[in-house]
């Protein structure tokens, strides 16, 4: 019983931080809309798609944004857009955890 209690109390403490992991990214996504719209449906300027077209996990979605802070992703998009924004915003690798997780958690386009 008492392994059964210490399993639970885990997924609890780790369920809850994935929460506010994903209201952090929420409120970081926010940034976004403008182009990529509220829930990556619209096709951003220059893009190929939209960011749920592919349903994108969080994994990919932290190497491209990495990759634009960076300045080194092209997708064919407006590359430059994104480089900007990366800078401008000053995200950290945290920050960029945790917006991955948002998008990665929106549902997926049909």
């Amino acid at each position: 019983m008492k392994k059964i209690l210490v399993g639970l109390g885990l997924c609890v403490g780790v369920c809850m931080a994935n929460d506010a992991l994903i209201q952090k990214g929420e409120a970081l996504y926010k940034k976004c809309i403008a182009c990529h719209g509220v829930n990556g449906e619209r096709v951003a300027p220059g893009s190929k798609g939209n960011i749920k077209i592919g349903g994108l996990d969080k994994a990919y979605v932290i190497e491209q944004l990495e990759g634009y802070a960076a300045g080194m992703a092209d997708n064919g998009g407006a590359k430059m857009i994104m480089y900007a924004n990366m800078k401008n915003w000053k995200f950290t690798p945290s920050d960029i955890e945790a917006v991955s997780a948002y998008i990665a958690q929106l549902p997926k386009a049909k």
